[in-house]
């Protein structure tokens, strides 16, 4: 056995190349020999692979090609640049302490290097995940291999807007919008983050009849819920497709309450309050929410709107007017609901239907002998969950913790004995008895006026309807 001893090996021309033994031969590296490569390995099969640093990384840093760390965001997030990247080269990142998801790891591009084919910056925020990244071109850039999914190591990108009053829930950003505005959309983000908005589009409440006058209609109501709002506190009539945006600004109208009708029982059509405005919000298409129909006074039938107001009563000796039309015009889901039907009690009381309400019907006048005379109750609006998508917004209603919009005005009765109806959860006012007005409906609710009672006459009124509101929402981050 001979054995040669030199400090470096080199061939013999200059670039030339120096082989180590001849094919079959078997080179043994004894144990505590270390052999370090400062320049390019072919041929070993290691490509993809990389040799773990064993120092856990607490803080930003740089990876150098080759090596896989572990990195611990136990006391926040932490930036990972990643090396210039040149085909084969390697790089791995393990969860020390299984805090990703709470803190999540950024892998930082170097230069114009894209991350999955994607020009941005990827996010590792997957508990306890290991995940290996490979270099192949310019074209794909870094890949992840050990894994098998890129969305381990995610390029999502989320909404980013202006415009309104901003909160947020959670994960989602809420604007909140009781005037016109202009939602400003300057990142329209991706299919991995978000790229698409849910929004609540209440138009203005009618406003009350007058002199025994019928409720206004609610205004009509509009959700989409594509973003997951929890039930049940979640509308029934919630579109489940929201609304894909790009980077533009999109008008935003909020519809006012429409004004109350004054009484005078001597002039047929009298009384009679006017529509609620209509609210827009112009995202990808625009959605559009009518105004809650105006409430009747003498002897008229309810009109329709986004949702119908009530009837009045009819001349002596006959029956009621019907409440007018819901949903008008008809979109799907429905944005509102039919108005109830006035009573004429002849000698004893001329009561008005109860307006509409996103979520149900008004209810018909009752009659008969005085006191059991009254007007219709105006019928719920319709809610979406409180915290989510409207929490300082909306009126209490059935369900607990959600928030209620577009409920009907109550009917007025001219009995001084008899009994008013009631406003719909959702902002409706409620009707009045001898001598007072209608309730207004309560602002930016979209809920309708309450009718007014039947003397003194001319003065008495209607409540004026509820202003709209328009509310969007979306994902801004994981």
């Amino acid at each position: 056995m001979s054995e040669i001893k030199v400090n470096k090996i080199s061939p013999r021309t200059n670039c030339g190349t120096t082989t180590l033994g001849d094919s079959g031969d078997t080179f043994t590296i004894p144990a505590g020999v270390s052999i370090t490569n400062s320049g390019t390995a072919s041929g070993f099969g290691a490509t993809g692979a990389a040799s773990w640093n064993t120092t856990v990384k607490t803080g930003n840093f740089t990876a150098v090609a080759g090596e896989g760390y572990f990195v611990n965001t136990t006391s926040g997030a932490i930036n990972v640049t990643l090396p210039a990247g040149s085909a084969g080269s390697v790089v791995a990142i393990k969860d020390y302490a299984k805090t990703f998801d709470t803190n999540a790891v950024t892998l930082v591009r170097n230069g114009s290097d894209k991350i999955g084919g994607v020009a941005q910056n990827a996010t590792i925020s997957q508990e306890g995940i290991a995940v290996t990244l490979v270099f192949i071109d310019s074209t794909q850039g870094w890949l992840v291999t050990d894994d098998g999914l890129q969305s381990s190591a995610s390029t999502a990108q989320y909404v980013t807007a202006t415009g309104g009053t901003i909160t947020t829930s959670g994960d989602f950003k809420i604007h909140t919008f009781t005037g016109p505005g202009t939602f400003c959309v300057s990142s329209a983000g991706n299919a991995c983050g978000s790229n698409s908005v849910d929004y609540l589009v209440v138009a203005g409440g009618g406003g009350g009849g007058g002199y025994g006058g019928s409720g206004g209609g609610g205004g009509g109501f509009r959700l989409s819920n594509s973003t997951c709002m929890p039930g049940p506190e979640t509308s029934p009539l919630a579109n489940p497709s929201g609304l894909p945006v790009t980077a533009t600004g999109y008008p935003v109208a909020v519809g006012a309450g429409g004004t109350v009708g004054f009484g005078n029982p001597g002039a047929p059509g009298c009384g009679c309050a006017q529509p609620g405005g209509v609210s827009t919000f112009t995202g990808s298409s625009t959605i559009t929410s009518a105004g809650g129909a105006g409430g009747k006074g003498y002897n008229v039938a309810g009109t329709a709107g986004g949702s119908g107001s009530g009837g009045r009563g009819g001349p002596s000796g006959s029956s009621g007017f019907c409440g007018g039309a819901g949903n008008t015009p008809p979109v799907a889901p429905p944005q509102g609901n039919n108005g109830g039907k006035g009573f004429d009690g002849v000698l004893t009381s001329t009561n008005g239907g109860g307006g509409g309400g996103a979520g149900a019907v008004g209810t018909n006048a009752a009659g008969g002998s005085t006191p059991a005379s009254a007007g219709g109750v105006g019928g719920s609006g319709s809610f979406v969950l409180g915290t989510a998508m409207a929490p300082a917004t909306g009126t209490p209603g059935p369900v607990s913790n959600a928030k209620y919009f577009s409920g009907g005005g109550g009917g007025g009765t001219d009995s001084s004995t008899g009994a008013p109806g009631g406003g719909g959860a959702g902002g409706g006012g409620a009707g009045s008895k001898p001598p007072g007005n209608g309730t207004s409906g309560t602002t930016n609710t979209g809920g309708g006026g309450g009718g007014g009672s039947g003397s003194p006459a001319p003065g008495v009124a209607g409540g004026v309807g509820g202003s709209g509101i328009v509310i969007i929402r979306y994902k801004f981050q994981n």
